[in-house]
C-alpha cells in the first residue's frame, strides 16, 4: 500500500525530533549533581571558577587543575527544594564563596528557557531542511525522490477570465474560425452532436505560416468555450533526463481527463512530433521520439465520452510524423492562411482601435500596400506608426507615419543620418530610377508606389509597388514583367554610370529564381514542355532517401540553356525600352538625388515632361536651420525715431 507523502513527513519529523530530545538530554545529564559536603569542600579548596544561582539549584564549574580524572566532574550542579532559594540564601552564599568572585544569580533562567536556547540552531537547521527538501516530496508528481518534480506537466491552466481574447479578437481567418467553432459547440452541447452517432475530431492541427495567428486563435478558443485550457509548448517536454518527456505527457493528459471537459493547446508541436527513421533523428533511442510515442498511446487512449480535445500548432506540418497526423489523432487539419486583402483590412480595424487616427489615413491604402505580410507584420505596423507617432510630437497617427512604419517593418529603418559618396549615391539614383521607370511603362506590372535613395537595412534604396489585388496564381506576363522590373536598375547603371555595381545581387537573385520555377515547375517553356523537374528528388537524395535527379544529362542541359535564353530576351527587351526613354530616366535620377523619396504621382508627372513643384531635401534643411538660428538668437532693439517738431498751430490736413 503506498504511503500518503504528508503522512511520511510527519513521520520523519517526529523521528528527527525524538532524536534532537534524546541529544539534548545526553547534554544535560553531563553535569553532575553533588552535594552540600562537596560543594562546600569545592568552596574551601578554591576550586569553583564560576557559579550561577538559577531556579532551585547552584550551577557551577570546576578550575581546570581542580578535577582530578574522572571522580571530580567538569560541570556540576547542586539541588534545593522549591521555594528554598530567595535572597536572604543568595547574600549568605556571596558572602562565603567571596573567593569564587562574582557569582551570578537570573531569577528569569527556567529550565524551559534553557531548553529553548538549546533548542533554536536544531530548529532553524530543521526549518531549513523542511522547506527545501521535504516540500519536494509533497510537490513530487513524476518520479521518485526528489527529482519527481521534473516528471510534471508544465502546463499553464487558462479560462475566459484569463484570456480576455475572442473571436472578435481574431480576424482575417474566417473559415479556421469556422471550423474551431465546431469544437466550442460540441464541448458546450455534446449531446446535440452524438444524437446522430457522430464523433467529434479528437484533435485538430493548426497550420500556417509564422505570424498567422495560429496561437492567437487557440487562445480564442480558450476565450469563447467555459472549459479549461492546458497550454504548453513542445519544447517544455524535453529536458536533460531521459524520460522526463513521457513521464510529462502522461501527466499533462491525466490532468486533462481528471478536468473534462477540456482543451489541451500544444504550441510548436513540431518540436517533439518530428519524423521518426534514421534519415531525420540519426537512429537509436532519442528522448524527443520517446516522448512521441507517449503522446501518440495518450491520443489513441481516449474514450468516446472523453471530452478532451488537442489543438496543436505548428508551421512545418512537412517534417511531422505520419502516425501523428493520421485519423484518429488527428483527424482535422486547419489552415491558417496569410490574409488577403479583405483580411489584412479586418486586421487593421483591430489594431486600428487601440490608437487614434488621423483624418487623412486610408487603411484600405495600406492594406493594398501591404501582400504577403501576416498578422503579427500588420500588428507591428500599427504599433512602430503609433510610436513614430508620438516622437514627432503628434496629436493622432498619419498616413505618412503608417506608411513609413511598413517600410520599417518589411525592408529595415531608414538610415538617414547615413554619409553617402556622392559617387555612390549617383548610382543608386540612376539604379533606382531604372526600376521606377520600367515598372511605370510595363502595362502587366504592379502600380508604382514610390522610390527612395535612402537607405534602409542592407540596400542602398528601394522601389515600392502597390499590387491593386492579391494573386494567388501568376501568370507568364506578369512573371516577365517582374524580371524586365529587376533588369531596370543594371541597365541603368550601363546607360549613364560607364560601370556595374554589386547593388544588384538581389535583382540577380529574384530573376534567377523566378526563370528556373517558370521552366522547371511551371511548364511555360515551349521547349521543355509541359513537363517537371523540380527539385524533390535532389532533397530526397541529401536526406538518404531513395530517388535522386529524374531527368538525363541532356534534359539538364536543355534547361539550362532555356533559362539563359529567357533572361536574355527580356533583358534585351528592357534595354530597346530603356533607350527609347533615356530622358525620362535621367529626369527620375536627377529628381531623386534632389528630393531623395518620389511617389507615383512623382514618377509619372516626370514621365510626361511636367516638372515637380515642391522644395527640395537642401531646401528644408536650409529652412529649419534659419528658424533655428531666430530662435536661439537675442531679439533686436528697435531704432528710436525722432517725430518732427510741428511747433504750435494746426496740423496739416491731407490733400
Amino acid at each position: 500500500m503506498r504511503m500518503n507523502r504528508g503522512i511520511f513527513g510527519w513521520v520523519v519529523f517526529i523521528l528527527f525530533a525524538l532524536m534532537l530530545a534524546m541529544l539534548l538530554m545526553q547534554r544535560m545529564e553531563r553535569r553532575q549533581v553533588i552535594t552540600m559536603n562537596d560543594f562546600w569542600r569545592y568552596v574551601e579548596n578554591d576550586s569553583i571558577q564560576s557559579l550561577t544561582i538559577q531556579d532551585n539549584s547552584l550551577k557551577g564549574k570546576l578550575k581546570p587543575e581542580a578535577v582530578k580524572g574522572l571522580d571530580e566532574p567538569r560541570e556540576f550542579e547542586l539541588k534545593y527544594p522549591p521555594g528554598a532559594i530567595d535572597s536572604t540564601l543568595v547574600n549568605w552564599i556571596r558572602e562565603r564563596c567571596r573567593s569564587v568572585g562574582e557569582v551570578k544569580y537570573d531569577e528569569t533562567g527556567t529550565m524551559f528557557f534553557t531548553l529553548l536556547i538549546q533548542l533554536v540552531p536544531w530548529v532553524l537547521i530543521f526549518a531549513f531542511i523542511w522547506f527545501f527538501v521535504f516540500r519536494q516530496f509533497r510537490g513530487a508528481g513524476g518520479g521518485a525522490g526528489m527529482l519527481g518534480n521534473f516528471g510534471r506537466s508544465r502546463h499553464r491552466i487558462s479560462t475566459r477570465e484569463h484570456t480576455h481574447i475572442t473571436f472578435a479578437d481574431v480576424a482575417g481567418v474566417d473559415e479556421a474560425k469556422e471550423e474551431v467553432a465546431e469544437i466550442i459547440e460540441f464541448l458546450k452541447n455534446p449531446k446535440r452532436f452524438q444524437r446522430l452517432g457522430g464523433r467529434i475530431p479528437r484533435g485538430v492541427l493548426l497550420v500556417g505560416e509564422p505570424g498567422c495567428g495560429k496561437t492567437l486563435l487557440a487562445k480564442a478558443i480558450a476565450g469563447e468555450a467555459d472549459v479549461p485550457f492546458f497550454s504548453i509548448s513542445g519544447s517544455d517536454f524535453v529536458e536533460m533526463f531521459v524520460g522526463v518527456g513521457a513521464s510529462r505527457v502522461r501527466d499533462l493528459f491525466k490532468q486533462a481527463k481528471d478536468n473534462s471537459p477540456c482543451i489541451i493547446f500544444l504550441d510548436e508541436i513540431d518540436a517533439v512530433g518530428r519524423r521518426r527513421g534514421a534519415g531525420y533523428n540519426g537512429g537509436g533511442h532519442d528522448e524527443r521520439e520517446q516522448t512521441l510515442n507517449a503522446i501518440l498511446v495518450e491520443m489513441d487512449g481516449f474514450d468516446t465520452s472523453d471530452q478532451v480535445i488537442v489543438v496543436a500548432a505548428t508551421n512545418r506540418v512537412d517534417v511531422l510524423d505520419p502516425a501523428l497526423i493520421r485519423p484518429g489523432r488527428f483527424d482535422r487539419q486547419v489552415y491558417v492562411p496569410l490574409p488577403d486583402v479583405k483580411g489584412r483590412l479586418e486586421i487593421l480595424k483591430v489594431h486600428a482601435k487601440k490608437i487614434k487616427l488621423g483624418p487623412d489615413v486610408d487603411l484600405h491604402r495600406l492594406a493594398r500596400g501591404t501582400p504577403m505580410f501576416s498578422g503579427a507584420d500588420l500588428a507591428a505596423i500599427i504599433n512602430e506608426a503609433a510610436l513614430l507617432a508620438t516622437m514627432a510630437n503628434k496629436d493622432w497617427v498619419e498616413m505618412s507615419d503608417l506608411e513609413e512604419a511598413r517600410d520599417k517593418v518589411r525592408w529595415g529603418r531608414a538610415k538617414k543620418s547615413r554619409e553617402v559618396d556622392e559617387k555612390e549615391k549617383r548610382v543608386v539614383a540612376y539604379h533606382e530610377a531604372g526600376h521606377a521607370l520600367v515598372q511605370a511603362l510595363t502595362p502587366d506590372a504592379d502600380p508604382i508606389h514610390k522610390v527612395s535613395i535612402i537607405p534602409r537595412g542592407q540596400a542602398g534604396g528601394a522601389t515600392f509597388s502597390l499590387p491593386e489585388k492579391d494573386r494567388l496564381v501568376y501568370g507568364r506576363k506578369f512573371l516577365t514583367a517582374m524580371m524586365k522590373v529587376a533588369f531596370g536598375g543594371r541597365i541603368a547603371e550601363e546607360m549613364f554610370c560607364d560601370d556595374i555595381s554589386s547593388g544588384a545581387s538581389s535583382d540577380i537573385r529574384q530573376v534567377t529564381e523566378i526563370v528556373r520555377r517558370m521552366v522547371i515547375e511551371w511548364g511555360m517553356s515551349d521547349k521543355v514542355g509541359f513537363v517537371y523537374h523540380g527539385e524533390e528528388g535532389r532533397t530526397a537524395y541529401l536526406l538518404g532517401l531513395p530517388g535522386g535527379r529524374e531527368y538525363s544529362e541532356q534534359t539538364a542541359q536543355m534547361i539550362d540553356a532555356e533559362i539563359k535564353r529567357l533572361v536574355d530576351t527580356a533583358f534585351e527587351e528592357t534595354r530597346r525600352l530603356m533607350e527609347a526613354n533615356r530622358d525620362k530616366l535621367d529626369a527620375i535620377a536627377k529628381a531623386l538625388l534632389k528630393y531623395e523619396t518620389l511617389d507615383g504621382q512623382d514618377v509619372h508627372r516626370l514621365i510626361r515632361g511636367e516638372p515637380l513643384d515642391r522644395p527640395s531635401v537642401a531646401d528644408l534643411l536650409d529652412a529649419e536651420s534659419t528658424a533655428t538660428r531666430r530662435a536661439t538668437e537675442p531679439p533686436r532693439a528697435k531704432p528710436i525715431i525722432a517725430k518732427p517738431d510741428l511747433g504750435p498751430g494746426p496740423l496739416p490736413q491731407p490733400g
